[in-house]
């Protein structure tokens, strides 16, 4: 028996293990389950160079749950060590920074941080056991067995043994303060997050299938009788579809992996993209374009972050950009580092190569699909508006890449990119300062009465539902300061495209001066500036506008960026705009005081065509109308 004491440069390195070493104890499992695969890859590499002779299709992990004994079991079939290779990989740990680590780190958030990038795997089991050990034979020819155990503390002890199979068992003796990972459920729930693809079969207990009778016994129908029988129960698939090459997949395929990914999501992809890069990294993957719904918060957390088949995370945000986080699917690369805290994973250089060159082949297939096939692209168009409207404000280069296959929907169903549709409205819709403005909406039925308004005049109107369409439009305006956009609501349609025409008003300074203070008296100043202009006589009365600036900024603060903190404080704010030449203000300017109650009903009128007439003044101006129509 050899004893002695693991070669590090501190006393305390189980206590920092216990502590430091994973933010999430569970991890160990990850850990231990991804050493006993690479043993096992090991096997096959040797047998392909023709080094071993073993039989590469046997290979498999066992993970072995015995709660009576307290222990849990990882065994596998692989590569297995000699006496010299235990002590060479187990006793010698590269941790000599432990204690500098703990100190530097105790006193803030970064202490629990993901350290497994010091070659610390093996010794995550310490985070949940008392004591481990390791049962062991090479594959090398009249190699002996070896059993090596440590009690948490830096000593060790080292024997011959007598293991007649080869590979590695490591038995966790599961320590009083984490009990739960002695529970089935528990284990397979980590099993299930952690190793679902592993490229080795991972058995965890046994299930019951249910089978055609070998021995051909049929029931009185004449139908052969099913018989159920407990089996190994093989957790993971070990050549998930991200791993094949795009030829070798039909596209039901890709359906079924994309069930196997979320069992809970029964709504079908709009499509995907096969990731399959080998320089200047390695990366594989496969990402799914669902069907975005307006709040794109709730889209978070769907991107699976693979490292070899080893499960990352599904928390990408800020690893990759930003927008990819509203899509689905898998990422695995070998260059992205297994066990690193998020911070590094940031900063890591190839992962930020990885990140830039998944914004691109996004972009590039969204462009081809437009390319290939417009109107398909165009059918898809309104489920992927929000995800592309969402890279271009948050990605500078998908930005550029994307005026190619970004598209406006009209009023009329009518699809125009952005020079398409300069080139449509351009002659039409120039402002007296030679500004092309690009009139739009947010509500279509909502909004009705201004599209009209506007279609008369034959101005095409786009329609910019959603909540990111204040910042876009701001965003479009920055990078072409041609184009100003205005809402069908901001103005007057005479002041929507300003020209240098202006209509003679059949009210004088004087009869305007007067109604002023009549109409304020009864919409009140709080939310309206009440002003006059001259309108065409088939025009409201009245109309109520937001100004563009004021209500984009408002609801960029609400959606979040813009740096208008001001005016998500402010209250709502509306222009009562009186039409100086309708017949009926010509009527109640003649009333003077007389005429409130016409002012009443015609400003009602303008605040329910405008959707700001709610709650009890809106019975009141039902129950007004029905009485009016009475008389």
């Amino acid at each position: 028996m050899q004893t002695g004491s693991i070669n590090v440069q501190t006393e305390n390195i189980f206590p920092i293990i216990k502590k430091f070493l994973y933010s999430d104890h569970e991890i160990f499992l990850r850990e231990l389950v991804s050493n006993a695969v690479d043993a096992s890859q090991k096997v096959k590499t040797l047998k392909h160079v023709g080094e071993l002779k073993t039989d590469p299709s046997k290979l498999k992990v066992e993970v072995i749950l015995d709660p009576d004994k307290g222990t849990l079991t990882i065994r596998d079939n692989g590569i297995g060590m000699t006496a010299d290779e235990v002590d060479k990989y187990i006793n010698q740990i590269a941790f000599s920074g432990a204690e500098e680590f703990v100190n530097k780190y105790k006193d803030t958030e970064a202490k629990n941080a993901i350290i497994g990038h010091f070659g610390l795997g093996f010794y995550s089991a310490f985070m949940v056991a008392e004591k481990v050990e390791i049962f062991s034979r090479s594959q090398q020819p009249n190699s002996t067995a070896v059993r090596w155990e440590c009690d948490g503390s830096p000593n060790y002890t080292m024997e011959e043994t007598a293991k007649k199979t080869k590979g590695t068992d490591i038995i966790l003796h599961i320590a009083e303060d984490s009990k739960e990972f002695l529970e089935e459920e528990r284990i397979s729930g980590i099993l299930n997050k952690y190793c679902k693809f592993m490229p080795v079969p991972i058995v965890f207990g046994t299930k019951t299938e249910t089978i055609d009778d070998p021995e051909g016994a049929t029931d009185e129908e004449g139908n052969v009788k099913k018989i159920s029988r407990e089996v190994a129960n093989t957790i993971n698939n070990t050549e998930p579809a991200w791993t094949k090459k795009p030829v070798d997949l039909t596209d039901e395929e890709y359906q079924q992996f994309y069930q196997e990914l979320y069992p809970m999501n029964f709504d079908d992809p709009l499509f995907n993209i096969h990731l399959n890069v080998d320089y200047p990294f390695n990366l594989t993957g496969i990402l799914y374009f669902p069907e975005l719904k307006q709040n794109v918060e709730l889209q978070r957390n769907k991107i699976h972050l693979y490292s070899n088949q080893v499960f990352i995370t599904d928390n990408v945000e800020n690893i990759v950009p930003d927008f990819l986080t509203l899509l689905h699917g898998v990422i695995d690369s070998p260059d992205i580092p297994l066990n690193v805290s998020r911070s590094y994973l940031q900063e890591d250089a190839n992962v930020k190569k990885i990140s830039s060159h998944i914004s691109k082949k996004v972009a590039d297939k969204l462009k081809s699909m437009f390319n290939a096939d417009r109107e398909d692209f165009e059918s898809k168009w309104d489920s992927l508006k929000v995800f592309v409207e969402y890279g271009m404000l948050t990605d500078e280069k998908f930005f550029e890449r994307c005026q190619a296959f970004n598209l406006f929907k009209s009023t009329k169903d009518k699809y125009y990119t952005l020079e398409e549709l300069k080139a449509a409205i351009g002659e039409s819709q120039k402002d007296k300062s030679g500004k092309i403005v690009v009139l739009y909406a947010a509500d279509k039925e909502g909004q009705h009465e201004r599209i009209a308004r506007a279609e008369e005049r034959g101005y095409e109107v786009i329609l910019l539902e959603g909540p990111l369409a204040s910042h876009v439009v701001s965003r479009l305006e920055q990078h072409d300061n041609e184009l100003q956009f205005k809402r069908v609501d901001a103005d007057t349609i005479e002041k929507l495209i300003e020209t240098d025409e202006e209509l003679p008003s059949l009210l004088s300074k004087e009869q305007e001066e007067s109604l002023q203070p009549i109409v304020e008296g009864v919409v009140g100043t709080e939310n309206f500036d009440v002003s006059f202009a001259a309108m065409s006589a088939d025009e409201q009365p009245i109309v109520i506008t937001q100004s563009e600036f004021m209500r984009r900024m408002k609801e960029q603060q609400a959606v979040g960026g813009g740096g208008f903190t001001m005016f998500g404080q402010m209250p709502e704010k509306y222009n009562l705009v009186i039409n100086s030449n309708h017949p009926l203000i010509e009527s109640v300017a003649s009333k003077g005081e007389d005429g409130k109650d016409m002012v009443k009903q015609l400003a009602d009128l303008a605040r329910l065509n405008s959707g700001l007439l709610k709650g009890e003044e809106l019975t009141s101006f039902v129950k007004r109308s029905v009485e009016l129509l009475g008389k």
